[in-house]
């Protein structure tokens, strides 16, 4: 069965989706001096690329003047979630990105908030997940490693830097049942986001690693890891070396979108000034540089669109991981 969440979790994104193709310079307009990102996991992950990228193009583009970084990792999430909720009259410039997992973890019980007690600013980007082992692995690709897991049966072990049922398992899941395993089978082993699982896996302490794929090609491209498959429907321009699983008859697809959260009370004026940097944003050089050498996916939904995206979501991520044995 074709498990595909670029078709069936990310569905409405894609009639949300603007595809900003230009990349002329945007005026020299600066809609923020400051703005500060929480980020809720550790540095080298998924979460700290995407702010981190983001606030290099919006500073580099002269959108806003200056921008810091606060790394909160805890609780799956759910601590970064709570500081913007009990410190929300003073985060007046502050947002907090997130993606999937915060529907997920909501969904298992792993923190009590969900979306809904945020202010919900845009979807911005979609990043494809992507399975690794290291460079030196004698694991080459899907066969080799579907080789190996048969032989080692639970000894087998795949990292994320999720929680059990967060999306990094959610998505080897995905894999291993398009590949005719059993998901729930799996030995899964969580970190606390993706820099340690990666580190994890170099030191040997896991065999293969599911992770996204803009965290994938920068370890890729220094020698580090390999990558066994792509989550994309097509090879993507960012490292085109790196197979989908589709070309390796394994008939899955994922796109993991991210996006920013403001605190909740957060005014329209404030929202607007946010959204407005956000959509000049993709029109930039500097965003395209970003863009491009991570592998993102252009999406922009903002406000209500992206609302409705996520109650879109929340539904069918549910039926989904009640399929998979994880609700």
């Amino acid at each position: 069965m074709k498990m595909t969440m670029t078709r069936r979790v990310v569905m409405t994104a894609a009639a949300a989706t603007l595809a900003f193709s230009g990349t002329a310079q945007a005026d020299d307009h600066q809609v923020l001096e400051e703005l500060h990102f929480i980020i809720p996991g550790g540095a080298g992950g998924g979460w700290d690329g995407t702010a981190r990228g983001t606030g290099e193009a919006l500073t580099k583009s002269g959108l806003v003047g200056s921008a810091s970084y606060e790394n909160m990792s805890g609780g799956g999430g759910g601590k970064a979630i709570g500081y913007m909720i009990e410190n929300a009259e003073s985060l007046d410039n502050t947002l907090m990105v997130n993606s999937t997992p915060i529907v997920i973890r909501s969904l298992t019980g792993v923190f009590p908030q969900s979306f809904r007690d945020l202010t919900l600013v845009a979807g911005t980007i979609g990043d494809y997940a992507a399975i690794v082992v290291p460079a030196d692995s004698d694991i080459e690709g899907m066969d080799g490693l579907l080789a190996a897991y048969a032989d080692q049966g639970p000894d087998f072990a795949v990292g994320g830097g999720s929680v059990p049922g967060g999306m990094d398992h959610l998505v080897a899941a995905m894999v291993m049942q398009a590949a005719g395993e059993d998901p729930t089978a799996l030995n899964y082993i969580p970190y606390d986001a993706g820099g340690k699982a990666m580190a994890g896996m170099l030191s040997g302490e896991i065999d293969a690693l599911s992770t996204g794929f803009s965290e994938a090609i920068a370890l890729a491209e220094q020698g580090e890891v390999r990558i066994l498959g792509v989550t994309a429907e097509e090879r993507v321009p960012a490292y085109d070396s790196a197979p989908t699983f589709m070309e390796q008859g394994i008939d899955t697809s994922f796109v993991n979108w991210r996006g920013f959260f403001a605190a909740p009370g957060a005014s329209d004026e404030k929202v607007a000034q946010y959204t407005s940097a956000l959509d000049a944003m993709y029109e930039t050089d500097a965003w395209e540089e970003v863009r491009a050498r991570n592998g993102w996916v252009n999406i922009y939904n903002p406000g209500a669109d992206f609302r409705s995206f996520l109650e879109d979501q929340e539904k069918v991520i549910g039926d989904l991981m009640t399929e998979l044995g994880f609700l």
